[in-house]
């Protein structure tokens, strides 16, 4: 398989994205192949995340389809090794620092409020309407870019 770039990793999850899919499911099913599973299983894998973790506006779907895509790509499965664990939490707690640098928090509902919207536990109707007021291809890109990021390094 051919290493990918962030900008290209990227344009495939803002593809999923822009098809109807969550941010979650965005950004975790960008790095399916390399995790071993086929777009199906991803995407169901992942579904219950989007909306903040099924719509209930805590952290971000994007964020953790990128913590669920690294735990798959560079996690741990000893529990006994306790430097692994440490790793692994380092790397997704970097990762919230720079996102929260970048966008203030990695809640979904602060993001929503932040940009005028009233979060909601319903999953909005995708419209063109939708993607122009929602700012959640922002994070969908940077997630996938995070991601990739951590596999180059």
């Amino acid at each position: 398989m051919q290493k990918m770039t962030c900008d290209e990793r990227a344009q495939i999850a803002l593809d999923y994205f822009s098809r109807g899919f969550s941010c979650a499911q965005s950004v975790f099913t960008a790095f399916h192949q390399e995790i071993g599973l086929n777009e199906t299983e991803a995407l169901k894998l992942s579904c219950s995340l989007g909306g903040g973790v099924g719509g209930l506006r805590e952290i971000c779907g994007a964020f953790t389809g990128m913590s669920m895509a690294l735990g798959a790509l560079k996690g741990y499965s000893d529990p006994e090794d306790r430097a692994a664990k440490e790793r692994q939490y380092a790397l997704i707690q970097q990762k919230a620092e720079h996102f929260r640098n970048s966008f203030g928090t990695v809640i979904c509902r602060d993001l929503l409020l932040q940009n005028g919207i009233t979060p909601s536990p319903v999953p909005a109707v995708r419209t063109e309407a939708y993607y122009k007021e929602r700012p959640c291809a922002r994070y969908v890109e940077a997630c996938a870019r995070y991601a990739q990021e951590a596999l180059d390094s």
